[in-house]
């Protein structure tokens, strides 16, 4: 129906794209830019929801709430179910995001970059932060986008949550959830989503793809969503740029230390 329809597009998130379009991810600046978003230029956090993790998101993307959307809500994983955000402790800007972002990639050269602030004060600007940029370390330049979210605890099923999606995954693609110990830098632990994506389906030798990993805090709900591709854009089908490098710049286990760590601590602390 028309009304669900409109309602559904309300409610993706943006940076996922990052099916998070990453640019989406990111606010349509990360998927997610990422992220999807929103990112979400529409390029990519869908990537990133489509597309950050996702980044997330931003996903990276690509997955995130458009500005103006439907305050306090996102789709979930399954892009059917709302999935509650709660109010960021502090303001976040894209600034931020985007230094936060190039510290992750020292040495790297940026270009494409774009940041999405979030606004405690007034919900209907978005409960989500995003940073995307396209980072070339010498291996190729690709696509990357963080989002950062806080979700309502208690924690459910939710985006970065479950890998249980509607419709299912297209074949090859993939997910995986493990968890930290708590920690000094994860106090209470956290739930690590961690996804790969082909950009489009029946994948060819030069399909582009994403890989997304989702970091939730149990005891705060803060989630942060990086969003990689190994293409300098994200979407889907024909929108997407061709491989410019078989992997993504950080693999899974870079990925995790870098969002638990000091360049991302402050985030982590101001969203949750």
């Amino acid at each position: 129906m028309p009304f669900e329809a409109d309602l559904a597009r309300a409610l993706d998130r943006t940076a996922d794209s990052l099916e998070p379009d990453l640019t989406a991810l990111l606010g349509g600046a990360v998927e997610r830019g990422r992220s999807r978003r929103r990112r979400r230029s529409a390029r990519v956090v869908a990537g990133i929801g489509a597309g950050v993790g996702a980044c997330a998101v931003i996903a990276a993307a690509a997955g995130l709430v458009a500005p103006g959307g439907f305050p306090g809500t996102r789709s979930a994983a399954s892009d059917m179910e709302p999935v509650a955000l709660a109010v960021p402790r502090s303001a976040i800007t894209g600034d931020q995001m985007v230094q936060a972002l190039e510290l992750t990639f020292p040495g790297g050269r940026f270009s494409q970059v774009s940041g999405q602030s979030n606004n405690p004060a007034d919900p209907s600007g978005g409960y989500v932060a995003n940073g995307e940029l396209v980072v070339d370390d010498g291996q190729g330049a690709a696509m990357v986008g963080v989002s950062a979210v806080r979700l309502k605890l208690p924690l459910g099923d939710g985006d970065g949550l479950s890998c249980e999606r509607t419709p299912a995954r297209a074949k090859g693609d993939t997910c995986r959830l493990s968890e930290l110990p708590s920690s000094a830098a994860v106090p209470g632990g956290a739930v690590v989503m961690t996804e790969q994506n082909a950009a489009e389906h029946p994948v060819r030798a030069d399909t582009a793809r994403r890989w997304t990993v989702t970091v939730t805090l149990r005891s705060t709900g803060a989630q942060l969503q990086l969003v990689e591709w190994n293409s300098t854009g994200g979407g889907s089908g024909g929108d997407v740029p061709k491989p410019t490098r078989t992997a993504p710049p950080l693999s899974e286990q870079q990925a995790v230390a870098a969002l638990t760590g000091a360049a991302w601590a402050p985030i982590l602390g101001a969203v949750g």
